[in-house]
């Protein structure tokens, strides 16, 4: 099965990509939000090209577990993307992966400019791994 992953943000989206038997994941754009509309455009456009089977959306949880204004707003995004797709949601818990991502990039080399253009996707990647990385029978449904 093929995933599609988003890290959502209030400013930028990344968004990544597993390959068609759901076991690796790949970095694939970043969505910069300017209205919703065009956002959500931007996001049914990116799923119509990569027909994914079903999308997981990183949860930001706080290190206790707990509830935090981002974790609100990401589950209003999904009530929203509900709306506009049938295709199932899941929730991955992004605890780390911005911080996790970044060092990726780091060692990769990317810096400036260059690290913030791609920070959310390789978020998103790391999601998306997480995810696949789970038996089927753990993952929790949006």
């Amino acid at each position: 099965m093929k995933y599609i992953a988003v890290d959502y943000g209030l400013k930028r989206t990344g968004i990544a990509v597993s390959d068609a038997e759901g076991r690796m994941a790949f970095p694939r754009c970043t969505l910069i939000r300017s209205t919703r509309t065009r956002f959500f455009t931007e996001l049914a456009a990116c799923l119509a090209e990569e027909a994914p089977h079903a999308i997981v959306v990183g949860l930001p949880l706080s290190m206790d577990g707990s509830e935090s204004l981002s974790t609100r707003q990401t589950r209003h995004f999904v009530e929203r993307l509900k709306r506009r797709t049938d295709l199932p949601i899941f929730w991955m818990n992004e605890q780390l992966s911005s911080h996790e991502a970044e060092q990726d990039l780091h060692e990769a080399g990317a810096r400036g400019a260059r690290l913030r253009h791609v920070l959310d996707q390789q978020a998103a990647c790391r999601i998306l791994q997480s995810f696949l990385a789970q038996p089927e029978h753990t993952r929790s449904r949006a």
